[in-house]
């Protein structure tokens, strides 16, 4: 195990918070976080809602700079991914509006329908289609 790990590690032992996993968007926190999902692919709070399937309160918390469970930072994590799959297909400033609209891939189910159903992979497969260009 390499020192930089162990110290890692040791970090995360002592104060018992895991480390901000995003820093690559440029946020310093949660809050900052949710502010920053918000700008880049206007999505609304209710849309993080959905799309993480916690509570709006959960939500709200987190917008306040509280750290989510690790549960539901695997929920932000997964969120995270898909706002990136999506930005390669469609322009970033578009994500929010595209989870809304019936979607004739979706049997004119919205996206946020299909990722609260737990169907994401159908989202997923959508994407691997586009991106390769088979026809799907």
């Amino acid at each position: 195990m390499s020192t930089l790990t162990r110290q890692s590690k040791s970090a995360k032992a002592v104060s018992g918070v895991a480390p901000f996993r995003f820093k690559h968007r440029g946020a310093t926190g949660y809050a900052d976080l949710l502010k920053t999902y918000r700008a880049q692919f206007h999505v609304t709070q209710a849309q993080l809602v959905r799309l993480t399937g916690f509570s709006p309160r959960s939500v709200a918390k987190w917008s306040q700079g509280e750290p989510p469970s690790p549960k539901q930072e695997k929920a932000l994590v997964e969120m995270d991914r898909l706002f990136d799959g999506l930005a390669r297909v469609i322009e970033s400033a578009q994500v929010g509006r595209w989870l809304t609209h019936p979607n004739p891939a979706f049997d004119g189910s919205t996206p946020l329908q299909v990722v609260e159903r737990g169907e994401l992979d159908r989202i997923w497969r959508m994407l691997y289609d586009v991106e390769s260009g088979q026809p799907g």
